[in-house]
């Protein structure tokens, strides 16, 4: 750590750190192309690589839920963490089973966590980075020593087939992470949590049905107001700028003054030029960038925890990498921290 960031770490950070020891991360077995989608929707492979950057996409089958994502994701990162289990269960996710339970106590059950404070949150592609924070109080506090973080999202459940801004980008998945108390000094602790919102632009990324206000207004929706919408070019504008703005924040508070002292650098995986747009303005070379959103696309709350799980396993994101972390999305809501990246092998 640079004498800036032991100043910085000294004069705002207090109580125990939350730091990462095991990940996993699961896709499910179906698989969408790009041909696929061009067979029933006005698209073809080379509009929708040139607009998103994205191949294929992994789907859940029939019957499949969010909780059959985040279960098996939560098990390899318990496997890869090795140690006692969590007594927290966090789950980032838009998609949940049931508008009522909470999702959360599902899995923890299913993981043979049965009685251990469990519940979801919702941040919706910054569900990860609002989970981190979330986990980070929970350890700081006392109330965990152990919490097992999990984002999932069975984004296609909520996508309009017949749309073909939204049904080319979203795609089904989830990642998790066990974090452990311990020092803010060593590798895999988790640094200062930048976040912020603007529900006056919530409207920008939204399903309009299905909510209390929906259901009380006395007025049934109209037809497709169940599905996800996403109002594309405005979006993109406020996730480059708000994207942008948390990481210099995040990076600063670690000490980190240039674009150099970052090795490496993963963004929530909206889009290929969203990812592109925010890397250039903070300086990051091509080389020292994660991407998976060719392969996997748009995952939701899941998108980088999967990326960091994959780039761990193929070699891409090595021990004392220096990591910054973005996402935007919904809400509106965006975040960035940092890690030093620890010693773990992926689930």
């Amino acid at each position: 750590m640079s004498p800036a960031a032991e100043a910085a770490d000294s004069a705002g950070r207090r109580g125990p750190a939350a730091v990462i020891t095991g990940i996993g991360a699961y896709l499910p077995p179906d698989i969408v192309t790009n041909d696929d989608l061009a067979a029933r929707l006005d698209t073809d492979d080379a509009w929708i690589r040139s607009r998103t950057g994205i191949a294929r996409r992994h789907v859940i089958t029939p019957g499949m839920a969010t909780s059959d994502l985040a279960v098996e994701a939560g098990r390899r990162a318990l496997e890869s963490a090795g140690e006692r289990l969590p007594d927290a269960v966090v789950l980032a996710t838009t998609t949940p089973d049931r508008p009522c339970p909470a999702t959360a106590p599902e899995v923890a059950g299913r993981l043979g966590l049965g009685g251990v404070a469990a519940f979801d949150i919702a941040a919706v592609c910054t569900g990860f980075l609002y989970g981190l924070a979330t986990a980070a109080g929970l350890i700081a506090s006392g109330a965990a020593e152990r919490v097992l973080l999990i984002a999932a999202d069975a984004f296609t459940t909520i996508i309009d087939p017949a749309d073909r801004g939204t049904s080319v980008i979203f795609a089904d998945g989830a990642g998790a992470v066990v974090l452990r108390a311990g020092t803010h000094q060593e590798p895999g602790a988790v640094g200062r949590v930048v976040l912020g919102s603007d529900g006056g632009l919530s409207d920008l990324i939204e399903v309009p049905a299905g909510g209390s206000r929906s259901r009380s207004s006395g007025v049934a929706p109209k037809a497709g107001e169940e599905y996800f919408r996403m109002r594309g070019r405005e979006t993109y504008r406020h996730a480059v700028t708000r994207m942008t703005a948390a990481s210099r924040a995040a990076a600063a508070a670690a000490g980190w003054a240039t674009a150099d002292d970052v090795d490496r650098f993963a963004a929530h995986q909206a889009n290929a030029r969203i990812l592109s747009a925010v890397a250039q303005e903070l300086g990051v070379p091509a080389s020292r960038r994660l991407s998976n959103i060719e392969n996997v696309g748009n995952t939701g709350a899941a998108s980088i925890p999967l990326l960091l799980a994959q780039s761990a396993a193929e070699g891409a994101l090595l021990p004392g990498h220096r990591l910054l972390l973005t996402a935007f999305g919904g809400g509106l809501a965006w975040g960035a921290t940092t890690v030093i990246w620890p010693d773990i092998k992926a689930g």
